[in-house]
């Protein structure tokens, strides 16, 4: 079977990480049989497009059911293009983003943290598309924000988590600062008591957002699941990726779905950092996330083929980090190209075992 993948490219390090990563996703390295569509996301193609590129690219996902998302430039200038990422999300009727946390093999992760850890993100509603304005008033000036979130998303989210749960062998804890918020982030922290009744072999420690942060320090030896809003995931997913010791050690998933039982419909994976122009065009930069994008990708397509390419490609990944064979940012002393290359031959090689 032919699997077709949109794939969306994009700017400085996120381009050239991405092109690593097609580099382990060959059919002769995986034996998956690949139909690459590609998208330039650029930061000049989506000014010259006015954004059209982004459109067709989420409309393409939407039909293939497959992304695969290079790190793209984001101007500050409100009157630009912005980030193409809200678009996408909405686009393709994104529901939750996954990032999960684990131990990088020789590196030192930070207090004591040693089990994974996914956060589970809305992907959509909350601060982000918020409607924005100012006013003045006498001498001084007020910013309003006017923000909103779904039930039917915070459903989704809070099943989610559960079910995540389920298959890490994880508790589900954290969760919203609904005693500020009684009505508006209420109504996630309700959502995630209701999946606790559908859910009761699964273990629910529910914590304020801000009592999440500072207990992941004593919960670390414990897998967890923390479900989140939009602005707390963004966060709370950069904290404790770095608590592992590296961003670069994790993949950031896109989930869309078909229906309530969530079967995903819709997968876009990417490296949870975004593009590095001090390191581009030096042959440094890490492609572990971008890899690791790529090989959790295949584990949503049907067949035994994509899902041993996909174990394959993770496992690779890591022995490739423990034997020694390192990007500088994790003390070592391989070139972006010597640590795919290391990657490919392992995956080869634990392919042609099976």
């Amino acid at each position: 079977m032919t699997v077709s993948i949109a794939v969306l490219q994009g700017d400085q390090t996120g381009e050239e990480l991405l092109q690593e990563s097609l580099r382990v996703l060959d059919p002769a390295v995986t034996g998956v049989d690949l139909d690459l569509h590609f998208f330039d996301l650029s930061l000049g193609h989506r000014r010259a497009t006015n954004n059209a590129v982004v459109v067709e690219s989420a409309d393409a996902m939407v039909e293939f059911g497959f992304g695969l998302k290079a790190a793209t430039v984001t101007t500050t200038d409100p009157g630009d293009v912005g980030s193409p990422n809200a678009l996408l999300r909405e686009r393709v009727g994104g529901r939750v983003i996954l990032r999960t946390g684990r131990r990088i093999p020789g590196v030192a992760a930070i207090g004591g943290v040693s089990a994974p850890i996914s956060v589970v993100r809305m992907a959509v509603d909350d601060a982000y598309n918020a409607r924005e304005w100012r006013e003045t008033e006498g001498d001084d000036e007020i910013a309003y924000r006017t923000e909103h979130i779904s039930r039917a998303t915070s459903r989704v989210v809070a099943e989610f988590a559960f079910q995540q749960a389920r298959r890490m062998g994880a508790r589900v804890f954290g969760g919203p600062k609904f005693t500020v918020s009684r009505i508006y982030e209420g109504m996630f922290k309700e959502e995630m008591d209701a999946a606790a009744v559908r859910h009761p072999d699964i273990v629910y420690d529910p914590q304020l957002i801000d009592a999440t942060y500072a207990l992941l320090f004593s919960r670390g030896g414990d897998p967890l699941v923390i479900p989140s809003m939009n602005r707390d995931g963004d966060c709370l997913s950069d904290l404790v990726l770095q608590l592992f010791g590296s961003i670069a050690g994790s993949e950031s998933l896109l989930l869309g779905f078909r229906d309530h039982n969530l079967e995903p419909g819709v997968v876009m994976a990417e490296a949870p950092h975004g593009t590095a122009p001090t390191l581009q065009g030096k042959h440094i930069a890490n492609p572990m996330a971008m890899i690791l994008a790529a090989g959790a990708l295949l584990g949503y397509v049907p067949g035994a083929t994509a899902q041993a390419a996909s174990a394959a490609i993770e496992h690779a990944t890591f022995e490739a980090v423990s034997e020694g064979t390192r990007t500088a940012d994790l003390g070592g002393q391989a070139l972006t190209e010597d640590f795919t290359d290391r990657v490919i031959e392992l995956v080869r090689a634990k392919l042609a075992a099976l």
